[in-house]
């Protein structure tokens, strides 16, 4: 398989793992930071802002996932790829919103 597939598959886990937070703070009706917000990344932004960002990341993260090469699950390259673009932005996020929200 050609590089850019992988590199596909990393950015879907990290476009997916990132729609998370943003998604669930705006269905639960919690303002949140946006790269949007004043000043960007830290400030925080609107439930609704934060429900549209988070099914962008969603859509984007999908799209890299399934329409860029042929994304087939289990013990391969394809979902190790996957996976550590799924870790790598849970870690960052969590040192991130861990400073941010803890000031």
């Amino acid at each position: 398989m050609e590089w850019y597939i992988y590199l596909a598959h990393l950015g879907a886990g990290i476009f997916l793992t990132n729609g998370v937070p943003h998604s669930v703070n705006g269905i639960s009706g919690h303002r949140f930071q946006t790269p949007f917000a004043s000043p960007r990344g830290v400030g925080e932004s609107s439930p609704l802002v934060n429900v549209i960002w988070g099914m962008v990341n969603f859509a984007i993260g999908c799209v890299l996932l399934f329409l860029v090469g042929n994304f087939t699950g289990g013990l391969n390259m394809d979902t190790s790829v996957f996976v550590l673009g799924v870790f790598l932005c849970a870690v960052g996020l969590s040192l991130h919103f861990g400073r941010v929200r803890n000031r």
